[in-house]
């Protein structure tokens, strides 16, 4: 972990950042004494944050080789 001062991150404030966001790794910043984190939030974009469903009725394996045409109506209602 990169140790910095309050100085040096404000010497380059936007490189640091940039290099946080990009390698995930956080910087660890120095000020009387006293530790503060620059990490990445983490979590994800929209798509980490839906909740995962059960919409598949049947063989998911399956479905590359179904056709439209070819299904069975009645064997997909429950």
């Amino acid at each position: 972990m990169e140790k910095l001062t309050v100085t040096a991150l404000r010497q380059n404030l936007f490189n640091v950042i940039d290099r946080v966001l990009a390698t995930g790794e956080p910087v660890e910043i120095e000020r009387h004494g006293k530790r503060v984190l620059l990490v990445p939030e983490q979590g994800g974009g929209k798509l980490a944050r839906l909740r995962k469903r059960s919409l598949i009725v049947g063989d998911a394996a399956s479905l590359p080789e179904e056709k439209v045409w070819e299904w069975d109506e009645s064997a997909n209602r429950d």
